[in-house]
């Protein structure tokens, strides 16, 4: 019960990453505020989740014991954003933890990627980052109770990868963004963190489009070649990390464990960065 007493704003919640964090939370006390545009986001290559998504979500969250106040927002909207937390915190009476996790992910050769994908890619991975900070971070101060923000970035955010310059640049962003905040907020006993995924099984990863950047030349490439494919980017004999890895970095820097824990690059990325 490491959370307990806790209410947490996660967005990107209705699958993946985002949902294994709820459920983690959920499982160590925490009452979520689940967040997610469920839809696909046009130029984006991650299909779109769906509000039985969302559900399913909150339907493993309530049957943890813990509440769940859901809301259908696009982290490019702020007044969506606004009322989603300002909802969920009038629900629940607080709010201590916010992870921005929701994403999208598409590839192309910087050079000559149309300028509407780049923009789209900056808007959801990098601004609406920083609009659900935006949203979250009055509530937290007017509260004075501390706090911790975990900001989701990617390998991609401390290397550059090939075929996702735009991807690379909004996740560097979000670490830029971390560290300003980090600073900014410590006076009110309010930390911030990045956690840097590796390829982890969720839609974001595991869909045609993607798979075929990890297999050049092969139309439809299988489950074995992507994932063989997909092996040689890490030292650890893994190819795909679990989302409950991730949701278990995030929970560690969510609770006291980490209380004095600020402005670090926390890699979950079975030794990616280190090859």
């Amino acid at each position: 019960m490491r959370l307990d007493g806790n209410a947490a704003l996660i967005t990107g919640a209705a699958r993946g990453i985002g949902r294994a964090q709820a459920v983690r939370f959920a499982e160590e006390g925490a009452d979520l505020i689940l967040v997610d545009r469920c839809a696909a986001v046009q130029h984006s290559t991650t299909p779109g989740a769906t509000s039985a998504d969302l559900a399913e979500t909150v339907r493993q969250v309530e049957a943890l014991g813990r509440r769940a106040i859901a809301a259908v927002a696009d982290v490019r909207d702020q007044e969506a954003l606004d009322a989603a937390v300002a909802r969920g915190v009038r629900e629940l009476g607080r709010l201590d933890i916010v992870c921005a996790t929701a994403g999208i992910s598409s590839s192309g050769p910087a050079d000559t990627m149309p300028a509407e994908v780049w923009q789209t890619m900056l808007d959801v991975n990098l601004t609406g980052v920083w609009k659900t900070c935006k949203a979250a971070i009055p509530h937290m101060i007017n509260a004075d109770q501390g706090g911790s923000i975990i900001l989701v970035s990617s390998i991609a955010g401390l290397r550059g990868l090939v075929g996702v310059g735009h991807y690379t640049a909004a996740k560097h962003g979000v670490v830029g963004l971390m560290r300003s905040l980090a600073k900014e907020l410590a006076p009110h006993r309010i930390r911030v963190n990045t956690v840097h995924p590796a390829n982890t099984r969720t839609d974001m990863v595991q869909n045609p489009a993607t798979m075929r950047t990890f297999v050049p030349g092969v139309a439809e490439p299988t489950q074995a070649q992507f994932e063989a494919a997909a092996q040689t980017m890490h030292l650890l004999p893994v190819p795909l990390l679990d989302p409950r890895d991730v949701a278990n970095a995030s929970l560690f820097l969510a609770s006291d464990e980490a209380r004095y824990i600020t402005g670090a690059t926390l890699p979950v990325d079975a030794g990616h960065c280190a090859r």
